[in-house]
């Protein structure tokens, strides 16, 4: 066990984009973090010898397979043995391609609703415990269309609908000694498969009222404010989107 006095977050999806932007953020903030990864072994290692670098035994990185519910419980254990509590648990790990009505196969369904939904609920589940104990929050990476869904990608709205709902039902059961909240992200960045052609980036950019993409330190800092900050906020989610939700 490291022992410290300082707070421990675990981020699913930790090592890259998004997750790497959350987890580096909150070690600026003075925080422990635990990354997690599935398949970035090399990103996450290098992130943690860089955070390591800065501040000894602050970053440790964690493998799992998140739709793989067995492995949700031992994941939150060996955090938690490692440095010796839990305060924060980010569910920004998530799975995202189209599934267009006709073309829908039980395994897309259980692909995004494992990794956007069903992983954060049994995550939750393990770390309430530990976030109990030590007074502390949980927050969920959404996305703004689970308000105005994206056509042909009705499993991934779902499962991301499902997650708003998930916070809103957490941020009752949990009360009062664990917030959970959620952050919505709009055009932050673009997935790296290019399913999103540049046509369809002019287009979505130009529905954004700011005008611009918005970058993955916004989700990041955004995400650090409900950690840290909002301490009488619970059950609530900001969209970090450029205005682009009250434009769709």
């Amino acid at each position: 066990m490291v022992t410290g006095n300082e707070p421990v977050v675990l981020v699913t999806g930790g090592s890259r984009r998004v997750g790497a932007a959350i987890v580096q953020r909150l070690h600026r903030e003075g925080w422990r973090v635990a990354i997690h990864y599935r398949a970035s072994q090399p990103e996450a290692t290098a992130l943690a010898d860089q955070l390591n670098a800065i501040r000894p035994n602050s970053a440790l990185t964690v493998a799992a397979e998140l739709l793989e519910v067995a492995a949700l419980a031992p994941l939150v254990a060996h955090v938690v043995e490692h440095f010796g509590r839990l305060d924060a648990l980010v569910n920004n790990a998530s799975t995202y391609y189209a599934t267009p009505i006709g073309d829908i196969a039980m395994q897309d369904w259980e692909a995004l609703m494992g990794s956007n939904l069903r992983a954060p609920l049994f995550l939750a589940q393990a770390a309430a415990p530990h976030l109990k104990a030590s007074g502390g929050s949980i927050v969920n990476i959404t996305d703004i269309h689970t308000e105005r869904p994206m056509p042909d990608y009705v499993v991934y709205n779902v499962a991301k609908a499902g997650l708003r709902g998930l916070t809103h039902a957490l941020a009752r059961d949990l009360a009062p000694a664990v917030r959970v909240n959620a952050v919505a992200p709009g055009p932050i960045a673009w997935p790296d498969d290019g399913q999103i052609a540049s046509a369809e980036r002019e287009r979505i950019l130009a529905q954004v009222p700011l005008g611009r993409e918005g970058g993955v330190g916004q989700v990041a800092e955004a995400v650090k404010y409900l950690i840290c900050d909002a301490h009488f906020v619970t059950g609530h989610t900001i969209n970090v989107d450029g205005g682009r939700s009250i434009a769709l």
